[in-house]
Order: C-alpha cells, then sequence, then structure tokens
C-alpha cells in the first residue's frame, strides 16, 4: 500500500487489526528487516496491527530532495502515524537507526507511546563516538562462504558473528534484499553532518514510563551495547538483555532468544494498556 503524506508517498504493509505498532527497519534497508524477525512472533497472537513501512530513500519508497537530516526523517514518521492511525495509542519497535527514530518519537509525543521495543539501537549517532567490542567470529562455515559471490561473502561476514545456511538465507531474504535497492545517494547524503538529531534524543523531561525491552548484541560492532546501558534510569520499566552469541543482526543468529523475550514484552504492553 502507499500513504500519501504532504511531501512524501511512503509504502508500507499492515497487518492484522488491533493496537498499532508501529516498525521501523535499520539504516540502508527495508521494511522486510522487521518483518522477517516480528512477523513469526505474531503467529499465535493476536490483537494487533502491525505497520511495517519504507523510509525514504529505503525500499519502496523514494527518496526526496528535502529530507537532508534525521529531523526531517522524523517528522516524516510522525506524519505516516497520524496518516494511518490518526489519533491512536501506538507502540513503536526499531533496529538500529529505527531505535534512533524510535526514541524520537517517545521525545516527542511520549504520551501516545504505550511500549517501546529496541533492537541494537543505534544510540550515538557519530561513528567515532561509539563505544564498540571488536569484531570477532564465534561460528564460521569456511564452506558456505565459499559457495556466496564475493559481494555476499563480504557483506555476510560484516555483519554477522555466527555463520550458518539459516542465518545467511534469513540475512539474505531480510537484510541483504533491501540493501540492494537503496537509493545510496540519498543514504549517503543523509548520513552526512544531518544524521545526529539536532537535539540530544535521550534529554526526556520525564522518564518513559511504558514497557521497554532493549536488546543488544553482545558481540555488535556496530553500534555496540555499552553506550546503551547509560540510558537504564531513563526507562524504569525497562528490560535491557544483552545476548552472546550475537552481533548487529541479533534477530536473526539469536532467534529463540529474540522471540521469548519479544512476547514477553507484548505481554507486559497489553497489561500495561488495559490499566489504564
Amino acid at each position: 500500500m502507499k500513504c500519501q503524506l504532504e511531501n512524501a508517498t511512503i509504502y508500507y504493509k499492515s497487518k492484522g487489526e488491533g493496537h498499532p505498532l508501529i516498525m521501523i527497519h535499520g539504516f540502508t534497508l527495508d521494511h522486510r528487516m522487521m518483518l522477517g524477525c516480528m512477523e513469526p512472533v505474531f503467529k499465535n497472537r493476536r490483537g494487533w496491527q502491525r505497520i511495517y513501512f519504507d523510509m525514504p530513500g529505503m525500499g519502496k519508497t523514494p527518496g526526496a530532495d528535502w529530507i537532508t537530516n534525521s529531523d526531517q526523517m522524523l517528522d516524516v514518521i510522525l506524519e505516516f502515524i497520524d496518516a494511518v492511525v490518526p489519533g491512536k495509542q501506538v507502540a513503536v519497535a526499531g533496529e538500529s537507526y529505527g531505535g534512533y527514530l524510535s526514541r524520537g518519537i517517545i521525545y516527542r509525543r511520549p504520551q501516545s507511546v504505550d511500549g517501546q521495543l529496541l533492537i541494537c539501537p543505534l544510540i550515538v549517532a557519530k561513528d567515532e563516538l561509539r563505544t564498540v567490542p571488536p569484531a570477532v567470529k564465534l561460528v564460521e562455515d569456511p564452506e558456505l562462504v565459499s559457495r556466496l559471490d564475493p559481494y555476499e561473502a563480504e557483506f555476510f561476514q560484516s555483519f554477522n558473528t555466527v555463520e550458518s545456511p539459516k542465518i545467511w538465507e534469513r540475512t539474505r531474504e531480510e537484510i541483504l534484499s533491501g540493501h540492494k535497492i537503496v537509493d545510496s545517494k540519498f543514504t549517503e547524503r543523509l548520513r552526512g553532518d544531518g544524521y545526529p538529531f539536532s537535539f540530544d534524543v535521550d534529554d526526556l523531561a520525564d522518564a518513559f514510563k511504558g514497557p521497554t525491552l532493549i536488546l543488544l548484541g553482545r558481540q555488535d560492532w556496530f553500534v555496540g551495547y555499552r553506550d546503551a546501558m547509560k540510558l537504564i534510569e531513563l526507562y524504569p520499566r525497562g528490560t535491557f538483555a544483552i545476548l552472546d552469541r550475537a552481533a548487529h543482526n541479533l534477530q536473526i543468529e539469536q532467534e529463540k532468544l529474540f522471540n521469548i523475550l519479544v512476547e514477553e514484552w507484548l505481554d507486559r504492553v497489553e497489561e500495561a494498556a488495559k490499566m489504564k
């Protein structure tokens, strides 16, 4: 489906009915990243409308020359939410850059968000200021890697600490698929000086009291895990989980734990929403 905004056209998919859950994928990817990891959690769960969309310049949403920074990207996402679920309370789920934007939603509209899920969230926008562990391989599969073409092999090895056929298949379908069709000129421009918000997204007027789950990879050498732990007092209803055997594709490398923890987070959001 397409959602026509004032200055952008957003491609999105909506699944199920009930409480809206806004899914925000990572940088240079598309909605398939969130669709692949989140839909299995809803196989036997009702009462949720899952809204997956492609950010401008990614997936099937065209870029726009006027979007040059993350403040404007956040404006687009807020306008999109207003268009597809006007006036409704929402929960938000974001991965990596999507986790940065998710916190932007809470910064702007804390009263409209019932719960937050962050998957390997970008905490510090500037690469040189992040605290990250060194890249490491815990499980290698040289035979698998040898069957991939050079581009696929480099991409797979640059993101994962665990190599297996299943992890490669999911990486190809959920991560690489979106990366291959990204508008690189658009994302390269966005990745410049305007990539960090113009404001401190974690300088909240009040702690966010909605149920929160923050999933971090112990081997995530892209965004790390230490910077996220500095935010623990901002989320009094927050579960912070640092998972071993997980790099920046935690949701794929630790599928079972991911599903269990997200299920429990959804239970908490449902419980809290009923208490209002």
